[in-house]
């Protein structure tokens, strides 16, 4: 998100311009695309996170960053919602023009293709391309584990590709059994994980269907108007010969975190937990190595540690007195109209 921040300040100032970027987190991609744009002359961003179903720390790295061009609403809905009014506004035309929108999230391919030398690095580390290698990705929406996929596909030997979910298990539904049904957003100890539609899988499903996207739309819709999505056999099987699935409840996340913490002297965070616990699940043969991605630090989940470990991990330093620090975000309903009233008020105030 660093570089994408740099990359935006480039192009902007060379050709004069001014960006509102809208999106939408599910608690780790805001504080991270704030921070990255926080103060930064030539944009205005406005995040958008499900009101009470983020950490507290999650929410307060977005909310304590009181920088002019930064506004940040909390809608009453979950990610799903929050990601859903992202897309209105980008399909709003007038108001796209208006706003001069931009996307930061992984919506926006530039966020995918910055992800995939984590994994390139990863695998060189670890003998390739001499030696095939394996990722575990925890996944929500998608995004992270897709830039492997990519990678892959520029020619990086990657044999197994394990995604981990939580009790939100639409996708390790969908690698099972081809399920690929929608069911209500439930909370969960890796809120970041609570989504049901995954934006980024529109992109492998464009893929499987032969970059077919007059089909890639026909199925999006479907599966938005009646919460299936009928992949076709021969297509999943091709998935299948990649990727892999493996879903993690609450308990069995806390289960993982103590384990690691007992085995490893490793604190991973539940996200990270459900990640480790998938790879675990879905070992490749001997002498291929299994990389799962770690995802957040412990303590940004206090609650979920304390309750796995008995401790609540500290703060780092630089967030020390995170929770004396000043928030400010607006509670928004789930509805178009008002929320883009406040994002042309947060740029209007913003440009004053």
């Amino acid at each position: 998100m660093q570089l994408l921040g740099r990359l935006f300040d480039h192009v902007l100032t060379e050709n004069g311009q001014r960006v509102t970027i809208v999106g939408a987190t599910s608690g780790d991609t805001g504080s991270a695309a704030i921070e990255a744009f926080a103060g930064r002359d030539s944009v205005d961003i406005v995040i958008l996170h499900p009101h009470n179903r983020t950490s507290e720390v999650q929410r307060r790295q977005m909310t304590t960053v009181l920088a002019p061009n930064v506004g940040n609403i909390a809608v009453e809905g979950t990610f799903d919602d929050c990601q859903d009014l992202v897309k209105a506004m980008f399909a709003d035309a007038p108001f796209r023009a208006e706003q001069n929108l931009s996307a930061v999230n992984s919506i926006n391919w530039a966020r995918i293709a910055t992800q995939i030398p984590y994994y390139v690095a990863s695998a060189l580390a670890l003998g390739a391309p001499d030696r095939e290698v394996a990722f575990s990705v925890p996944t929500g929406n998608f995004g992270n584990v897709l830039a492997a996929w990519a990678a892959r596909r520029i020619g990086l030997p990657v044999a197994r590709l394990s995604i981990g979910s939580n009790r939100n298990d639409i996708l390790t539904r969908f690698l099972s059994s081809n399920d690929m049904s929608m069911r209500a957003v439930e909370p969960s100890l890796s809120p970041s994980m609570d989504i049901q539609v995954s934006s980024n899988f529109e992109r492998l499903l464009f893929e499987l269907l032969n970059r077919d996207g007059d089909a890639t739309r026909t199925a999006m819709e479907d599966f938005r108007s009646t919460g299936r999505m009928a992949v076709p056999d021969a297509a999943w099987h091709r998935v299948r010969t990649l990727f892999r699935g493996f879903a993690l409840d609450d308990p069995g996340t806390e289960a993982e975190i103590r384990r690691l913490r007992d085995v490893c002297g490793y604190l991973a965070d539940p996200h990270t937990a459900v990640g480790i616990a998938a790879a675990r699940a879905n070992a490749v043969e001997r002498g291929i190595p299994m990389i799962a991605m770690a995802t957040a630090h412990p303590a940004k989940f206090p609650d979920a540690m304390e309750s796995a470990t008995g401790t609540r991990p500290a703060l780092p330093l630089r967030m020390a007195d995170l929770y004396q620090r000043t928030e400010r975000f607006t509670v928004a309903p789930n509805d178009l109209a008002a929320v883009q009233a406040l994002v042309r008020a947060s740029v209007r105030k913003n440009a004053a």
